[in-house]
Order: C-alpha cells, then sequence, then structure tokens
C-alpha cells in the first residue's frame, strides 16, 4: 500500500448560541471546513502488520475508511494492492476486509452461521472452499457452540469473536482492524492478538491496526505510524518510539534506608525505602555510578518511560 498526501475535509455547521442565530440558520447556514486528516504520508509493505495510533479525534478512522474505500479523500492518492480504494473496483473489495470493534456487521436476529453463508454467496466464495476456511476459523477460536446462536444472545466478546471469524472467510490479503478489542476481557484479548499474528503468518496478509491499548500493538506491530491532529508526527519501528520522543528513563532505587535523592534527578515517586527518579538517558551510566557509591543500595532498576506516556506526550505534541 502506498499512501501519499492524503487529506480529507468536512464541512461542519457554525452556529452562535441563541434562540435568534438559531432561527437564523434555518434560512442560510454559516459552515466551515475541518481538515480531519491532513497531507498524511505512508507505505505498508506485503505481509507486514502495522500499528496506526492516534488520540481521539485524530483522524484515524476517517483515514481507514479511506484506505478501505468508504470515503473519498480530498486530496492525495491511495494504492492498495494495485488499486485505488475509492474507485471501490470488486476485485479490490473481494481482497480486503474492515472489523470496526464498536461496529457490527452480522445479522442481529439470524445466528452467525446464517450471515456466514450469506458472505459465501456475496463473495463468490466455492463451498467446499467455504467449509474448510470456516470450519478451521470456527475451531481456532472455539466459538462452535456460539455460531448457531442468535447474534443478540452473545456477549460483547462472543459478538467480536464471530465478527471477525466472519470477515476472513473470503481470507483477505488486506486487513484493516480498528480498535478490534474494544471493551473486551484481558483474556479474551490475549485470544485475539494471538490469532490476528498467526492468521498474518500463515496468510502473509499486510494488517493495519488501530487499538488504544499499547499491549496490542506491543504484541503485533514492529513498526506504527503515530496521527495527531490529523497530521503524521511519527513513523518507525515501535521498539525506537521511546528514544526517539523522551529522552529520560526511569530509576527505581531500594535503599536500606530513606535518603532524599533529589539532587541525582526528578523524584517521581516515595515510597518507604523505595525511590523513582526520572533522569536523562544520557547520564544513566553515571547517575546509577553514583547512587552505587554513595548509598547502600539494595536493589536498583532502570526503564524506559511507560509506553502510554511516551505516545500520549507525543499526542499532544503532535496537536499543538
Amino acid at each position: 500500500m502506498e499512501v501519499r498526501e492524503l487529506s480529507r475535509q468536512f464541512s461542519v455547521p457554525v452556529r452562535e448560541p441563541g434562540v435568534g442565530s438559531a432561527l437564523r440558520s434555518l434560512v442560510r447556514r454559516t459552515t466551515r471546513l475541518v481538515d480531519a486528516v491532513d497531507s498524511v504520508t505512508f507505505d505498508v509493505g506485503v505481509g507486514e502488520i502495522v500499528g496506526f495510533l492516534g488520540p481521539n479525534g485524530a483522524g484515524k478512522t476517517t483515514t481507514i475508511k479511506m484506505l478501505a474505500g468508504l470515503l473519498h479523500p480530498s486530496s492525495g492518492t491511495v494504492k492498495a494492492l494495485g488499486y485505488t480504494p475509492a474507485e471501490r473496483d470488486h476485485r479490490y473489495l473481494r481482497r480486503v476486509a474492515l472489523v470496526m470493534g464498536n461496529r457490527r456487521s452480522l445479522a442481529w436476529d439470524l445466528p452467525a452461521l446464517d450471515s456466514y453463508e450469506l458472505r459465501r454467496a456475496i463473495y463468490s466464495i466455492p463451498p467446499e472452499r467455504f467449509r474448510t476456511t470456516r470450519d478451521e476459523l470456527v475451531d481456532r477460536f472455539g466459538i462452535g457452540d456460539l455460531v448457531s446462536k442468535p447474534v443478540r444472545n452473545l456477549s460483547l466478546g462472543e459478538r467480536m469473536k464471530v465478527e471477525l471469524v466472519g470477515s476472513l472467510l473470503h481470507e483477505p490479503e488486506l486487513l484493516f482492524l480498528d480498535e478490534p478489542t474494544l471493551g473486551l476481557d484481558v483474556s479474551t484479548q490475549l485470544q485475539l492478538r494471538r490469532f490476528i499474528a498467526e492468521y498474518g503468518r500463515r496468510t502473509g496478509a499486510s494488517v493495519i491496526l488501530t487499538s488504544h491499548y499499547m499491549a496490542d500493538v506491543q504484541a503485533l506491530a514492529e513498526r506504527v505510524i503515530v496521527i495527531a491532529g490529523g497530521r503524521l508526527v511519527y513513523e518507525g519501528r515501535f521498539d525506537e518510539l521511546a528514544t526517539s520522543v523522551d529522552s529520560t528513563r526511569i530509576l527505581d532505587v531500594t535503599l536500606t534506608e530513606p535518603a532524599d535523592l533529589s539532587t541525582f534527578g526528578e523524584v517521581i515517586d516515595v515510597a518507604g525505602n523505595r525511590v523513582r527518579l526520572r533522569i536523562e538517558r544520557s547520564a544513566t551510566a553515571r547517575t546509577t555510578a553514583r547512587l552505587m557509591s554513595t548509598f547502600d543500595v539494595v536493589d536498583l532498576t532502570v526503564a524506559d518511560p511507560p509506553i502510554e506516556e511516551v505516545v500520549a506526550r507525543l499526542f499532544d505534541a503532535g496537536a499543538e
């Protein structure tokens, strides 16, 4: 997939508060253009799982919808599997799938099996291949006892499983996952992550994943794309994100007795004999050596700042 200078604007109404303004808007509505996505450029390779991150309102879902062909860009170009998604060529649509954690695509009052049969007809999947793929997916997810129940009777986690299976029946080569673990319990989240990783390895499909759960991205994506305010603010390896954004490290020091360590760095937390410090990354070796030579240290650990903190800082900087 090649995305070049992709932008999308929306026209939104503007109205001052008050009854008079409300009445005037009935005759003449004032609008303004809002940049939901602003000149975003990136590539996704064959078989690659890419994390797509951003705060609420950053333009993630709008971008995903343009890549999937649900929205037309205001400007810029997208080439995916050799097609232009906005043209909605049926040959492209047969090779992609979009799963949104806060949306359902299966018939609410029917068992999932009936909706699966409908998808077999829509995608013209040969019956034998369909049954083999369906039974394999159902078995891998352990949902054999769920697919015969009406979808409305399933829990959120159960619905997410049957939704994902339905989206993979035609074996898509490009998979868009928008918050696939939203609202799921920890066990189900782990199960979904394992399945997505295995599906990518087995089929060579490319996956673009958006999630507010950093554990999803850490488990699945080697590379991440971050947008804030509709603009791209970071693209690179996930394990390099902390060092590229934050120049500090976190020291957890346990001493034999309480002590003031404020001269060694920024004191973040104190709990008895344990002190947490924030120090400059370049001073890590020097600071730890000073601590060891000055105090009776029981334990000392060094780590990067929590990834959620790093990403939040990146979001704030990009939104300015």
